[in-house]
Order: structure tokens, then sequence, then C-alpha cells
């Protein structure tokens, strides 16, 4: 016992979380980072999580200190104690911010219980370069006579000395192409793909390293691989290439601070040198070919000699539109070893990694000088089970490897990725077996915070395939798909698919980012072009349902992470693809110009009864911008703007009139009796109260004609099941999610997928194909079902933004005998899991602190109803009837509900 005592009292004396402490401060973050380097936010936002063993927390106040010392004696800003439930997102008001300097902060709080935390561990973050005139490297570019696109990747290298002992170092970088750093010998960081891909000639991002463990008093040596990547490599289609410039180049500026306080600065400029190396070719499309003869042995290391290389160019000005990096950059995540290695019918070697991911492989292999091996990438088999590559169309997204020969050698490409399951190795020196070849997946760093899973197998596939969609087409820009010779960042895939994204991973700042791309490319009317960062000019914009992504994103994002900055920020871009769509109207119609429609939908193999589900383009753009303009009435409001409040008032007024006149007959039936005509129209609430109901019958009866199953594209399916629950066909919309045979959610996945796939049918029943010229295996928009499945069979949906109050209604259905959803949220974890057994129902809920829950107990009103196996009337929660539902009102903490059913 005096044992126990004592560890006690040294528990409490250390701080260990859980142990007598009744409220802490955990998961403090920056700018949605923990402790990141290298910002030019000039105000940050700082967010911590409460964590507190007690039910019913609420902060009360809290306290916020930043130094520029881990002690805390040089405040550069202390709030006091503040009266307030605000736990995310306070931004940063004290002296201005110094470029270059670390900065440290901590809070503390107090809750609603009269408890009080301690300070928590200091967090930090650390400013980068602000303007321009804080870069003080000139960009270089290779002096290499033939340098141009699909050539050798060039090579760039200098030496210098460090006088002192170093106390710490800062790289700042960035790059025309890809860039690949070293120091003495050593990569810098574990970045991948870097500087990422924006629109480059108006924002191009840099990035900081902290490479103080790199360097060493005396000589020193650095260098850099160049590669086209999307700066001058093939884009999209017909030959598109160098469509940012046609030369790579370098910025590169090391900043050294020695023991003594003394500074030491080497950038990129005229002692710099250039050459090629064994990187012959590179490319996003194309892929890598690597020739190890032609390797320079310790080229980033001092003494090498280079004095055959050639010089560099230095190229004056350029600085301006550089800007720090935002998105969580590109990292390696999961490795796959082999599934099997097989012979197919054809005779190819294949390895099958039993996953389609995206990234590369790594490979091992003892050979002759001059063997060459070729690896091909595949998503799927053909029905020979032969490799299937016909769906890559111009990419060739292959690897050659020339060996040197010697001892093992061991290569992965660095400038490409590739969307593949199989690999067809050809020419590899002896038998290839498991322990020679694996693949890594390779994708934006985005924090895992949410799951969901079921009592369904085919259902946890299909949450598998959504998630692993979001990994493989989440690299640095929401890709299309990540395989063929596209892999660009549409818009409507995007726009469809974001609640879902945000409910898997934190996508926060990886949007943040790309929304600045979105305003960039926007052209000065208004238009939104069809792909961001747009590489197919000015005229491929104003498609309806893809540039409404410049409102949809900004306004979702908002609601997911109670993130208001971003409303602001995006203010101007949402009201300009709005203003476009009202000044190209006509009586108030938005029926012009070009769209894609519902992309995708379902066209039944026999038409000859004609009921092809062809909505009207026009009447889905009307939608759409009714849509758009409710969430810029919304927005209106949310930032205090009552002109604009006005405006959008009254034109949604008009533009819903315009709807009716133009679409619907006298009796309510809508022009295009399609699923998606009807879903748009009640989801987007185009009709008045009088005509919903039969309208959603309509729909109902729709989706049982086609014998329970979808019609809709890539518009319709992401709010199909949605508005099927609103009007009280919830079963309907089980139906359609348990659907086993074409077209559903689980036909691809009983036909083996293991990602999404482009098409309802992208491989027939019999084991062919669609037609190969559009037919990605990895492509997440109709895993857009994702949000469907957390938001109504777990019930699990934030009632005000970011989850300040939380949503917990879970309507079990389908056959289901259990289903659970988690999310991290920025105030803590929050679950909703429920179960049927032996006739009763099993709730267990998780609200994080510092939030209040809405929840709904699904059929428990009037029936005897225990928490944590008490009545729940001995618990004193705030209880409501409402038709046969129980509602009650909790605040933060875990809970356990049964009840018959």
């Amino acid at each position: 016992m005096f044992r126990k005592l004592i560890l006690l009292v040294l528990c409490v004396a250390a701080g260990i979380p859980g142990i007598a402490q009744k409220l802490q401060l955990a998961e403090l973050t920056t700018e949605y980072q923990t402790n990141p380097i290298g910002l030019d936010v000039t105000q940050p936002r700082f967010s911590w999580v409460l964590v507190s063993p007690q039910r019913d927390i609420l902060q009360t106040a809290y306290e916020l200190r930043v130094s520029t010392d881990g002690n805390f004696k040089s405040i550069a800003w202390q709030t006091g104690k503040v009266n307030s439930d605000q736990s995310a997102f306070i931004s940063y008001s004290g002296t201005p911010l110094k470029a270059k300097q670390q900065y440290y902060w901590q809070a503390r709080a107090w809750d609603n219980k009269g408890n009080a935390s301690a300070w928590s561990k200091p967090a930090s973050f650390e400013v980068g370069l602000l303007t321009p005139d804080e870069w003080k490297a000139s960009w270089i570019e290779p002096a290499i006579p033939g340098d141009s696109s699909a050539g050798p990747a060039p090579i760039l290298r200098r030496e210098f000395d460090l006088k002192k002992a170093v106390k710490s170092a800062r790289l700042y970088i960035t790059s025309h192409g890809l860039y690949e750093a070293h120091i003495n010998g050593k990569r810098v960081g574990d970045e991948y793909l870097t500087p990422g891909w924006t629109s480059y000639n108006k924002r191009l991002q840099y990035q900081t390293y902290d490479v103080t463990g790199l360097l060493k008093q005396g000589r020193n040596a650095t260098g850099a691989l160049l590669g086209d990547g999307w700066y001058r490599g093939n884009l999209a289609w017909g030959g598109l290439k160098n469509i940012y410039g046609k030369t790579l180049g370098l910025l590169y500026q090391l900043e050294v601070t020695y023991t003594d306080g003394s500074t030491e600065l080497v950038t990129s400029d005229a002692q710099w040198k250039s050459s090629t190396g064994p990187i012959r070719r590179a490319g996003i499309y194309y892929g890598e070919a690597y020739d190890a003869r032609l390797e320079k042995k310790n080229w980033t290391q001092a003494g090498f000699s280079d004095s055959d290389w050639q010089g560099v160019n230095v190229i004056p000005g350029g600085k301006e539109n550089i800007v720090a990096s935002y998105g969580p950059p590109v990292r390696k995540h999961e490795t796959f070893k082999p599934l099997k290695i097989f012979k197919t019918p054809k005779g190819q070697t294949v390895v099958d990694f039993g996953q389609n991911l995206v990234g590369w492989v790594t490979l091992k292999v003892k050979g002759n000088a001059g063997d060459k091996i070729t690896i091909r990438h595949a998503e799927v088999l053909d029905k020979e089970k032969n490799v299937y590559l016909e769906n890559l169309r111009a990419a060739q997204a292959e690897i050659v490897y020339i060996l040197k020969g010697g001892e093992e050698e061991i290569y992965e490409p660095r400038f490409s990725f590739f969307g593949f399951r199989y690999a067809w190795v050809e020419g590899y020196p002896g038998t290839l077996t498991a322990d020679k070849i694996t693949a890594t997946a390779v994708y934006s760093d985005m924090k895992p915070t949410g799951n969901f899973i079921s009592s369904h197998p085919l259902i946890n596939q299909l949450q598998h395939n959504i998630q692993w969609g979001q990994k493989g087409n989440f690299v640095d820009v929401p890709t299309d798909c990540p395989q063929r010779d596209e892999r660009l960042g549409w818009t409507g895939d995007a726009q469809v698919f974001f609640r879902t994204a945000a409910y898997n991973m934190n996508v926060a700042s990886f949007f943040h980012k790309w929304l600045k791309d979105v305003e960039a490319d926007q052209r000065k009317d208004g238009a939104v072009p069809f792909v961001i960062p747009n590489v197919l000019g000015d005229s491929a914009a104003a498609s309806t349902g893809w540039a409404d992504v410049a409102v949809i994103i900004p306004w979702n994002l908002y609601q997911a992470y109670g993130d208001q900055r971003i409303l602001e920020q995006q203010y101007e871009s949402m009201k300009g693809w709005v203003g476009y769509m009202e000044r190209r109207s006509k009586n108030d119609l938005w029926n012009r110009g070009f769209h894609f429609g519902d992309w995708l939908f379902y066209r039944p193999f026999d038409d000859n009864d004609g009921r092809s589900a062809v909505t009207d383009k026009y009447l889905i753009s009307q939608c759409f911008w009714a849509y758009s303009t409710q969430l810029m009435l919304n927005t209106a409001q949310v930032l205090n703007k009552p002109a604009d409040v006005q405006h959008y008032t009254a034109q949604l007024k008009k533009i819903k009139e315009a709807f009716l006149k133009e679409y619907v007959t006298p009796s309510g039936r809508l022009v295009s009796s399609t699923q998606t005509a009807y879903t748009l129209a009640l989801h987007f609430d185009m009709l008045p109260e009088t005509l919903r109901a039969q309208a959603a019958d309509k729909l109902a009866q729709n989706v049982k004609s086609y014998g329970n199953h979808l019609t809709t594209g890539f518009l319709g399916t992401p709010y199909l099941c949605h508005v099927l629950t609103r009007f009280g066909y919830t079963d309907v919309a089980y139906d359609l999610l348990l659907q086993e045979e074409y077209p559903s959610w689980l036909y691809p996945v009983k036909m083996g997928a293991t990602t999404i796939w482009e098409r309802w049918d992208g491989m027939k029943p019999d084991s062919t194909f669609q037609t190969p010229g559009m037919n990605s295996f990895n492509h997440y928009a109709y895993g857009a079902i994702g949000d469907w499945m957390y938001r109504t069979v777990a019930g699990l949906q934030e009632a005000s933004p970011g989850y300040k109050k939380i949503t917990i209604a879970p309507q079990p259905g389908g056959k289901l005998t259990q289903a659970a959803a988690e999310l991290k949220t920025i105030y803590g974890a929050a679950k909703s899991a429920w179960k049927t057994e032996n006739g009763i129902l099993k709730l267990d809920i998780i609200i994080p602190a510092n939030t209040t829950a809405t929840v709904t107990l699904p059929q428990a009103s009037g029936k005897k109803v225990t928490e944590q196996a008490k009545d729940i009337e001995q618990q004193k929660f705030k209880t409501e009837s409402r038709d046969k539902d129980l509602i009650l009102t909790l605040g933060s903490g875990t809970y356990h509900f049964e009840y018959p059913l």
C-alpha cells in the first residue's frame, strides 16, 4: 500500500496524464500543425484539446502565452485570463512576428466544474521567410547543353566551409520542377515530390528544413537533383508540356547559426556546378529511367571532383510569387509485400501486392553491369489474367533500371508515382522472389481522423476502398485518378467527395492550400476552371458542379472544422463564381455554356425502352446556382455582410421561381424524370413545401422501378441517399447501399476492387472492360456515399461548425446488426456505435470535452432505457420524446445505452 501511495505521489508530481488531474490540455497545434517550422502566416491560430475524466466538461476560460524562449521569460503575447469557451483557432495578437524566429506557446484553462489545468507542455512554431527581400539566394539553372523536357535529370552541387561549431541550421528551398536535396551524402527531409504542385507562375511554394544534424564544422557539401515534374513535363493530352517554363531551376538558402551566435549564409549562386547523373528520364506520366552505371559516387560529399562539371546560369528576380508550404507534404506511408508472384498466360512475371495503391516499388537486385529491368504498372488483370495496360492511355508508367553490376543494388524512383496493384517485371536476373520487391504508398501526410465499420463485410470493404481512393488521389492536389495520362485536379470530383474526405482524414490544410490555387487560377470574370491547377487553358472553365467547388468546399470546410478564416480568405473567390452565373443568366435561368452534367450516369446495356437516366444539364445548372447562392447567403451571414445577405436572399428567390416555371409542370413533375433531377431539386430545396412529398415519392418509386438500383452520376450520387433519408425513405437508401448487382456501390467490391472505380461497370460481370479511353480503377467520386454512412447509418455529424455541437442520431436498418463511426474532431474524439443483440439495442457514444450533443435513441420513446445499467430517469438527463424516438441533450463523456427494440 505504501509503495502504491508513493507511486501515486510521483505520478502527480510528474504530471502523468490521467493521474489525479481533472483537467488537462493536450494536442496543441498551430495552423493545424504540431510544432511547425517555416510558417508565413503572420497571425497564426492556436488550438488544443481539453482532456478530463469527468462528464459535462465545458471550458469557461483560458490563458495563452507566446514567448521567444522556452522558459517564457521573453513574452511576445500573453492574453491573461479570458472568459471564453474557445479552444480552437485563437488568433495571435501580440507583437509582430519576426521572420526566421522560433516561438514557444502554452495555454491553460478553467472549466465549469471549478477545475483549473496546469500550464500545458510548451508547443512551438517557427516563422519562415515573409518577404521577397528575405531571399538572399539567386535562382540558378543548370548550364547543360540540350537540357529539355524528357531529358536526363540535372544534378547540382557546391562545397562550403563552416568555421565554427553549429548550433542550428535551416534550409529554405524551392525549385522550378521537382527537387531532392542532399547535404554531406544524406537526403534532406522525408518529403517527396517537392515543392508540390501549385499554379507555379502565381504561387510557388518553398519548404523549410531543420538541417542542423546534417552539418559539421569544416568542409561540407550539398547538392540537389531536379526533375521535370508538373513544371515542364507532359501533362494532360496532345503532347502538352513546358506549361510553366522550359528550364529547371533551384533556389537554395541555407542559414547557419553558430554556437557563439554568429551566422553563415550559403545560397544558390554562381559557385554551384551542374551535370547529369543516372536518371536519364523522369516524368509524371512516363515514369523513370535510371542507369546505375552513371551514378556519381559521393557527389554530395566534400572532396568529390567536379572539375568536368558545367557551371550554372544565375537568373535575377523571380521571388515575388514564393509562398511557404501550408498543406501536408507528400510522404511515404504503408509498405506492401507481394501477395504472390506468378506467371500470366502470356508469360509475364507479375507481382500482386493485393492493394491498388499509389506510390512506387523498391527493388533489390544483383546482376551484371548493363542488365536492364523494366517494370510496368497495372491496376487490374484482363479476362485471361494477363496485365491490362490499355486504360493508362498514353502514360507509359514504367521503370527502366540498368544495373551497374557487383554488389546488391537497391532502387526506387524519385520523380514520378504510379497507380497500381500489379507490377509486371521484365529482365530481372535470376528468379524474382518476394524479399526483393516491395510497394510503398505515397500520398499527402493527412492524419487519419475517422473510420466506419459495420456488421457487413462488403460494406467494410467499401469503406476500405473509399479510404484508399482518397489516399491515392490526394497527392498534393485532389486528382481524379493516379494512373493514366491525366492525374489532374478536377474540381467536380473534389467538391462531391469533400464531406467524406473530411471524415476519413484531416484535410483542412490540404484544401486550404488547394483553394488558394482555385482563387489564383479563377478567371477575372469569376469563371472557375475544370482543373486546378489549370493546365487546360482559359476556355476550359465554368461547368456547373465543377466550378461550384469555389463555394461548396469553403463552406463545408467551415462546417467540418469551424474555421471561419477560410470563408474570409475565399469570400471574393466565392462571390466571383456566383456573380459569373448571375451575370450570364437570362430571365434568371443559368442555361448557357458547356456543362459536364451528371457525369458518367448509368446507361442501361439494353436501352430499347428509352429509359436512360439523362438529366437536363440546365436543370442541374439551375439547382447548383441556387445551392451556391444559398451558401453565399449563409457565408455573408457568418461574416456579417448584411448588404450581401439581402442581395443573395432576393436572388435565391428569383432563381427558384425561374426553376419552377422552366423545369416543373403544374402537377409537380420535373421535365427530367430521373433520380438525379429529383435528388437535386429536393436536396437544394428547389420545390415548394407542397410539392416535396410527391417528388420524394417519385424518386423512391424510380429507384424501385430500376430494381433498387441507382442511375445517378457524379453530381446526383452524393445526395441520393441523403434525400431518401430526409423524406422518410431510409429503407430505400439501405437497399441502394446493400445492392450487390451492377450498378451499385458493392458491385465493384464483389468484383475484387480495393479502391473506388470511375465507372459503375469499369469491369463487366464477364471480366471485360468499359471503354479504355476513360476507365480508372482508382477514382474517388462515387466514394461520396461514405458521408451518408457516417451521418446516417452511424448517425455522427456536426450540429454546429467544427462539432462544437454534435448530433448523434443513428438509423439502424438494412439488416445490419451493428455499425460504428469514430471521428477525431478539433475538440477530441467523438463516437457513435450501435449494436442489436437479442432484441436489445446498445448504443455507445463518446462526446469530447468542451462540446455538447443532441442524441437520438431511435424507437426508444416509452421504453425502459438504461445508461451504464441505470435507468435514465435516475441520471437526470434532459430528455424529449419525438414521434417514436427519445431525444437527449448531453454533455461530454462516455455513455452506454440499452433498451429493447
